[in-house]
Formats: C-alpha cells, structure tokens, sequence
C-alpha cells in the first residue's frame, strides 16, 4: 500500500527550545558541521488504494486542519513515499 508522507516544521520566526537544545548538545559533544537544528514532525499515511490527485488533496486538508497547528506550524512537505 503507498504511503504518503507529511512533514510539518515550526514557523521559522518561532523559537525551536528543542533544536536548541540538540545544538546546544552539538557543540558541546565537539560536532561543529551544522549550525542550528529545527525539530519538526513526520507523519506517514497508509493510502488504502491508489494516490489519485483527490488523494492528494485531502492529505493536504487534513495536514492543514489536523496535523499541523497553522498558528506555530507550516506544512513544508507532502510527497508520495517510494
């Protein structure tokens, strides 16, 4: 069954207490590569059938009106998993 992935990321004008803390444990542990970390949900939906663009659609609405706080969060991606 294909499986649609939604990834939901806090505003970017938000503060992310969470990202902080992991840089934080990044430069504390010595790693230097990155410099800020953003924690965002993942949620994967189990498509009873074929992914049409109706489909699609309602994996959106449901992202916007039941995944996602729209007042603290984006939908930054819907995609098909392969």
């Amino acid at each position: 069954m294909p499986t649609i992935v939604v990834d939901v990321m806090p505003k970017s004008e938000l503060l992310d207490p969470q990202g902080k803390a992991v840089s934080g444990a990044f430069a504390r542990t010595g790693v230097t590569a990155f410099s800020d970390v953003r924690i965002g949900k993942r949620f994967e939906l189990t498509v009873d059938g074929e992914v049409t663009d109706d489909v699609l659609a309602e994996a959106r609405r449901i992202a916007e009106e039941v995944l996602s706080n729209s007042v603290i969060e984006d939908v930054v991606g819907i995609e098909v998993a392969e």
